[in-house]
């Protein structure tokens, strides 16, 4: 077989379009802060002026979703207006804390600017379907302000040029996430998954919150570009390594990545829209921005670069196999979310400096379509059938044909299948990991690791997406009976409304579409297109990475993804319920189930130790420190009874007399006076 020649990324990619020349209107501020602003209104009003109106809220939330995008989409096309394609953009003015400098800016530049577009979408089309799936929910005012609060933090955080206002984003959307899956706060499980994550997450941001003060102290500035500027002319040292690790484990816990994976799936105890959200667009995602934003020092430390390495590689191995094993479609996506989420983190952790960070970003574009399009669409399933656990999501996609491409498209975008949109992200995190292995590229033992990970995972995630896909699109159990007891042949009447198949979809159809919104149906509608679309964004020109795609390599992946697919048909073949997962032993399913014990570790671990250790603090300061204190405090009591078994009870005739001298005195100063 002739070798197949490398593609140039940059073949692949669209050529510039010219766009017509718009008037640029004088508008206050950029379209970073209407972005920004809107959302942060948005959520202010939500929780201020709409009383008790769910229809009042629902307009306010709808409308600061849709200022944002919009305001994210002219501010692309004033980034085509600019040259260099960068922007600075100030705030609320520079504060001076001490020696530090901390400016308060945004940067706009194309990556982040089609981060934050993407981001202002899923936001918008999270808030039309939270109208509908919450509309009767008692605090739907709260969670929509919420969901606008959280798109703010994201936003913020994907334009900050500064430290201080990356922390602020990165700590508000960890509160909004505990708020958001904590919705349903009455079910115990719910308020026991916020809780979990806020304590795994906030644990975790103790090495986050370090890294920035030693990068921001050491620069004198809490300025991105300046730190990036003075630790880089710096060069590698001790002090860099160590603040990156200090982030690495920051960014692990945001992105559940090992050993902090265990928070995401169970956050699916809050509701769809918030699962879509997290997982799709912000909080998960935050760690991939900073990271590329700081990506300059990144590769300065190799310590850093392979301890995320580690981390990612592990977590996206290990998660691809738990979704395969699920009995719940939503945690087979959250699990499948973990996975994603390191497949974005490995790539940045393998790049060299020639290839840039762009892959990471251009996957959690990509990542952000499917991923939003699958999980409203399984909460849209979920309200037609009561549920999303695997035996009620069975045939759903069969018996709702309007359900069926979407859950199709989504999955075949979450397995990298062409022409849609996960396709050429993951080929691009590939190439950009298989540069990093070839001769002068200096990336050792990184590259190598990630490359073969990636190429791991591809045919996992092609399994699980194919159990997904004979699941919900097995035949019902009618078309089962029909085909068991075939009663021979039979007169056709040439009717084709009297065929029962074609009656049973029209009904499916109906029924579904009937228990919808018409915003909340045309919003996964949008995301839908997007995951063929979508892929038009990732060819852009703006992209910077100079990577070549191996078509063998790309050849092998698609085989291997094939293979996958095929042997997962056939193990479900003989399954009654088409389900694969069910040749998998009991008790390792039901230890993927519960995401091998990790809950059980943590209490071991963690939990156990703190305790005993905090225990061991009271009793010391109780019997050690409080015993010489209460020592002191006995002592004088014996002297006390001594002294008064030594006094007279009764007066004596001396005093007696002092106080009778001392009122003739009274008196006669009284009389004189």
């Amino acid at each position: 077989m002739p070798e197949l020649p490398d593609v140039p990324w940059s073949d692949l990619q669209l050529p510039d379009i010219p766009l017509p020349e718009l008037p640029m209107p004088d508008l206050w501020g950029a379209p970073a802060h209407w972005a920004i602003l809107a959302t942060l209104l948005a959520a202010l009003a939500g929780l201020g002026l709409t009383g008790r109106s769910n229809r009042l809220a629902a307009w306010v939330g709808v409308g600061g979703s849709l200022v944002a995008f919009l305001a994210t989409l002219w501010q692309l096309y004033t980034l085509t207006r600019i040259e260099g394609a960068q922007r600075e953009v100030g705030t609320i003015g520079a504060l001076r804390l001490g020696e530090l400098q901390a400016p308060l800016g945004l940067m706009v530049a194309w990556p982040t600017a089609l981060v934050a577009a993407t981001v202002a979408a899923v936001a918008l089309v999270v808030q039309g379907y939270a109208r509908w799936y919450l509309w009767y929910d008692p605090r739907y005012r709260s969670f929509a302000a919420t969901v606008s609060l959280f798109t703010a933090a994201m936003l913020l955080l994907v334009h900050a040029d500064d430290l201080l206002l990356t922390l602020v984003g990165w700590e508000v959307m960890g509160w909004c996430s505990y708020l958001l899956i904590g919705h349903h706060s009455t079910r115990s499980a719910a308020a026991r998954a916020a809780s979990k994550a806020l304590l795994v997450t906030r644990t975790a941001d103790i090495g986050f919150v370090l890294g920035l003060v030693i990068l921001a102290t050491g620069a004198g500035t809490t300025r991105t570009s300046g730190v990036v500027e003075h630790w880089a002319a710096d060069g590698a040292s001790a002090t860099l390594t160590l603040a990156l690790c200090l982030l690495v484990v920051g960014v692990a816990g945001k992105s559940a990545l090992f050993p902090f994976q265990d928070w995401l799936p169970d956050a699916m105890e809050g509701p769809t829209p918030a699962s879509a959200l997290i997982h799709a667009a912000t909080m998960v995602a935050a760690g991939t921005v900073v990271l590329a934003q700081l990506f300059d020092l990144l590769v300065l430390s190799g310590t850093a670069r392979l301890l995320l390495a580690v981390l990612a590689c592990t977590t996206m191995i290990g998660a691809a196999l738990l979704a395969f094993a699920q009995g719940d479609l939503k945690r087979l996506l959250a699990w499948s979310t973990v996975s994603q989420v390191a497949l974005m983190l490995a790539v940045l952790a393998a790049a060299t400096p020639a290839t840039g960070p762009d892959a990471a970003l251009q996957h959690l574009v990509a990542h952000a379509w499917f991923k939003a399009l699958l999980f409203l669409t399984t909460g849209w399933l979920g309200v037609l059938v009561g549920g999303t656990a695997m035996a009620l999501v069975a045939s759903g996609a069969r018996r709702y044909r309007v359900l069926r491409h979407r859950f199709g498209w989504g999955l075949l975008a979450l397995a990298g299948v062409p022409p849609f949109v996960g396709f050429f992200s993951k080929e691009l995190i590939l190439g950009t990991a298989e540069a990093g292995t070839g001769p002068g590229a200096g990336g050792g033992l990184v590259p190598v690791l990630v490359l073969a990970s990636v190429g791991a995972s591809a045919p996992l995630t092609a399994a699980y997406c194919m159990r997904a896909w004979l699941v919900l699109s097995r035949p019902t159990v009618v078309q089962d009976l029909a085909q068991t007891y075939h009663p021979g042949p039979v007169q056709r009447i040439d009717d084709f409304f009297d065929e029962p198949q074609v009656v049973q979809e029209a009904e499916g159809v109906e029924r579904a579409e009937a228990a919808i919104s018409s915003s909340a149906r045309m919003g996964t509608s949008f995301l839908m297109l997007m995951t063929l679309l979508g892929a038009l964004v990732s060819l852009l020109p703006v992209w910077g990475p100079q990577v070549e795609l191996d078509l063998q390599l790309t050849v092998a992946t698609l085989l291997l993804m094939l293979v996958s697919a095929l042997l997962v048909r056939l193990a479900a073949g003989g399954v009654r319920t088409r389900d694969a997962a069910a040749r998998i032993p009991a008790a390792a399913s039901l230890a993927a189930e519960r995401g091998l014990y990790a809950d059980v570790a943590y209490r071991a671990l963690v939990a156990t130790p703190v305790l005993a250790l905090a225990r061991g603090v009271a009793w010391f300061d109780d019997q050690v420190l409080d015993a010489w204190v209460r020592g002191l405090g006995a002592g004088p009591r014996p002297l006390g009874r001594v002294g008064d078994l030594l006094s007279p009870r009764r007066a004596t005739p001396g005093l007696a007399l002092v106080l009778a001298g001392m009122l003739v005195l009274a008196a006669i100063g009284v009389v004189t006076a």
